[in-house]
């Protein structure tokens, strides 16, 4: 029979890799697989400045190789794997990857969420150098400067109302010819004068040499183009992307419930499985932050412990 372990952590970013930390710290013969690098959105985060005691110039990279430090000290294992299939069903859930099958008496999901890319030229090399998803991680990055918000539904309209906080102009570009979000939020973005809306908007093409420093967008109804470009004196703007999350859940559809792909859960992480616990953005949350992940995995952790304590 194939070793047993007391946790398996599905997903290997802030959320799994502070459950790590906690089932690790606890004792308890944790493995943590990840199909790819370790650090989930963060990992592609230049700047860090809303993680508590981040030391100065923190990078997502900085905070998760610290992090992958202190999980390896207590003594969490981690593969690198594919999950094809999972049954989440039983005292012993199986969890099968692409050659190896794992098998754990509680698992914890922290798959996470991505966020839907414009999948133009230029957006991927510059995220996180310009391009970013959250408003509330990176909207102080771009204090007294010009931004760009793509999207027009609630979030993004939330979201443009949050950056002008800071920016000192913002302009949403949304690419139907009416916004999508709330009445009640429509009516509120109007009282800002910083904001501005464009509609038949969309971003064509980013263009910068290590920073964001232009775009090109197009009118999808007249079909015409223009260039922006950053203020010579600010040298870059912002451009916040909001065209929705796409959560990584799509194994564990017909066990969990969800809702919109978001798994359902209770304050301690309890999905309606015995046993399985979810931790992080894939979870229905309010916030999805590096610090709430963090709490998630945490949380999931502990009782993941007393979980497996208690069939002991």
């Amino acid at each position: 029979m194939s070793k047993v372990y007391d946790v398996i952590i599905l997903g290997g970013g802030p959320a799994g890799l502070s459950a790590g930390l906690y089932a690790g710290r606890a004792k308890m013969d944790a493995l943590i697989i990840e199909k790819g690098k370790p650090g989930g959105q963060i990992a592609t985060t230049n700047e860090v400045a809303n993680v508590p005691c981040a030391v100065p110039d923190a990078t997502g990279p900085s905070l998760i190789a610290r992090l992958l430090e202190q999980v390896n000290s207590f003594g969490a294992e981690m593969v690198k794997d594919e999950i094809k299939s999972v049954d989440l069903q039983g005292p012993v859930k199986t969890i099968k990857g692409k050659d190896t099958e794992y098998k754990g008496k509680t698992v914890i999901v922290a798959t996470g969420a991505k966020p839907r890319t414009l999948n133009v030229p230029g957006e991927k090399e510059l995220t996180g150098k310009g391009v970013t998803y959250c408003a509330t991680c990176d909207a102080e990055f771009f204090t007294d400067m010009e931004a760009f918000v793509v999207g027009g539904g609630d979030s993004a309209i939330e979201e443009a109302m949050f950056v002008a906080k800071f920016a000192r102009k913002v302009t949403v570009l949304v690419r139907e010819d009416y916004l999508m979000c709330a009445k009640s939020i429509a009516e509120k973005v109007k009282q800002y004068d910083k904001i501005s809306i464009v509609f038949n908007t969309e971003i064509q093409r980013i263009d910068g040499d290590g920073m964001v420093e232009s775009m090109v967008i197009k009118n999808n109804q007249t079909g015409e183009t223009r260039e922006i470009h950053a203020d010579e004196e600010d040298g870059t703007f912002g451009i916040f992307i909001f065209a929705g999350y796409i959560p990584q859940t799509g194994l564990f559809e017909k066990q969990l419930d969800m809702d919109y792909n978001y798994i359902k859960s209770d304050e301690n992480m309890n999905t309606n499985l015995e046993g399985v616990f979810v931790a992080g953005d894939c979870r229905v949350k309010r916030l999805r932050q590096v610090i709430t992940a963090a709490s998630d995995g945490a949380i999931a952790a502990v009782e993941a412990e007393k979980y497996v304590e208690n069939l002991d």
